[in-house]
């Protein structure tokens, strides 16, 4: 009996120090949720942008207040003068 309860003992054990390296060794999921906001709700407070954020102003803690750009799309009826080198639109 006292073996039984030593191994189960063990395996427990080997258990919980497995599960604590991985849980010590993962990253921390990060929600956006709680970040600060800024710029009317738009931006986010974060240490740096990211490549689709422009800085637009800065937020306590030497934060940067960072938004989102919006990437601007062509119209269906704007074509590229080629000779020219501007857009026209077909009237």
């Amino acid at each position: 009996m006292d073996t039984v309860l030593t191994l189960t003992a063990l395996q427990v054990m080997k258990t919980f120090l497995f599960l604590f390296a991985v849980f010590f060794f993962l990253d921390p999921a990060k929600n956006a949720f709680f970040d600060e906001k800024c710029s009317r709700i738009n931006g986010r407070c974060t240490e740096s942008c990211l490549k689709n954020e422009e800085l637009i102003a800065l937020c306590q803690k030497n934060l940067k207040c960072c938004v989102t750009v919006q990437p601007c799309g062509r119209d269906k009826g704007d074509e590229l003068d080629e000779d020219s080198g501007y857009n026209r639109t077909r009237g």
